[in-house]
Formats: structure tokens, C-alpha cells, sequence
């Protein structure tokens, strides 16, 4: 017993395609009468027709491995398809510490923590790989800072010293004169 016209009436029906309209295969004699779009609706209505429920493509499953993904499971050795350089560029992790350690020096500069040689030092080491990030940078920094006021001061002690021995020697000096001159005055 062909149902094929009862079936496309109720496709019509129900705003559907064929393949998702279900025929009570027990009322099929009942069905089979339907001849007419106002008879499907009745038989649609009794629960002999029905429109089946859509195919269900669950994302739960993925969206459950992708969280786990995000806290740094399922990424071991065996699960990596490209390359180290593919999946993380070195030049893009390189472009990201230049980037970080210029901004740096720039707010140093500006802030007149450092002038503009030590700028330019620190700028030509950084591009030269010297500093692996901002920590190490900060530290060379403040270790080039202390030397330079180390030598600054024991500069300034010498100086003092030189000046010292200067007065010093110029007061020998003056002393010797009127040692001189007195004994010079006595001989008269």
C-alpha cells in the first residue's frame, strides 16, 4: 500500500521535505483514506502524522575538549601537527620582547632615569639579543647606574685629592719662600 500522496500532503502541511514526516505504520489502512490536505491535518492533529525532530549535530563534546585545551591539556608532542616555527613563530615571540624592551627604555628616557648615551647603549644591546626580557634588562640598568655613580664618586675623590695635594704643596712652597727670604733678611 503506497502512502506517497498522503506523505507529500503532509510535507506541504507542515512546511517540511518528505523524508522528515513519519507514517504510523499500525494506522496505515486509516492513512492510506486521507485524500485530501484538510484529512492530513485531521490525522496530524490524532498523532498519526508527524513531523520528525531535526538531526542534531551536538558541539558539547568540543566545546568541553576546547576548554580543556585552554588550560594547556591535549597539546603534548603527539597531538602537534606543524612545525615549532609554524605554530609559534620565533620572529613574532622576537618582535614581541623588542617591542617590550623598547617601550621600556623609552619610559626610562623620558622619565630621565637614564639619558640619552645610556638610551642608545641599552637600544643597540637589546637589538643585539643581550637582554632575554624586561627583568634582565631592568637589572643591567640599575648595575650600569651604580657603576657610573661608583666611578663618579671615586672621580670626584681624586679630584678632591688633587686638590688637596695642591693646596698642600702650594702652602710647602710659600713656607720654603719665607724660610728663604727670612734667612735672606738675617744674613743682612
Amino acid at each position: 500500500m503506497s502512502l506517497k500522496l498522503q506523505k507529500r500532503l503532509a510535507a506541504s502541511v507542515k512546511k517540511c521535505g518528505e523524508g522528515r514526516i513519519w507514517l504510523d505504520p499500525n494506522e496505515a489502512s486509516e492513512i492510506s483514506m486521507a485524500n485530501s490536505r484538510f484529512n492530513i491535518r485531521k490525522l496530524i492533529k490524532d498523532g498519526l502524522i508527524i513531523r520528525k525532530a531535526i538531526k542534531m549535530h551536538s558541539r558539547s563534546r568540543v566545546r568541553k575538549n576546547l576548554a580543556a585545551k585552554r588550560k594547556g591539556r591535549h597539546t603534548g608532542i603527539g597531538k602537534r601537527r606543524g612545525t615549532k616555527e609554524a605554530r609559534m613563530p620565533s620572529k613574532i615571540l622576537w618582535m614581541r620582547r623588542q617591542r617590550v624592551l623598547r617601550r621600556l627604555l623609552r619610559k626610562y628616557r623620558q622619565a630621565k632615569k637614564i639619558d640619552k648615551h645610556l638610551y642608545h647603549y641599552f637600544y643597540r644591546h637589546a637589538k643585539g639579543n643581550t637582554y632575554k626580557n624586561k627583568r634582565v634588562l631592568v637589572e643591567s640598568i640599575h648595575k650600569m647606574k651604580a657603576e657610573r655613580m661608583k666611578a663618579k664618586v671615586i672621580a670626584e675623590q681624586a679630584e678632591a685629592r688633587k686638590e688637596k695635594a695642591k693646596v698642600k704643596k702650594l702652602k710647602k712652597a710659600t713656607r720654603k719662600e719665607d724660610i728663604l727670604r727670612q734667612q735672606g733678611e738675617g744674613a743682612k
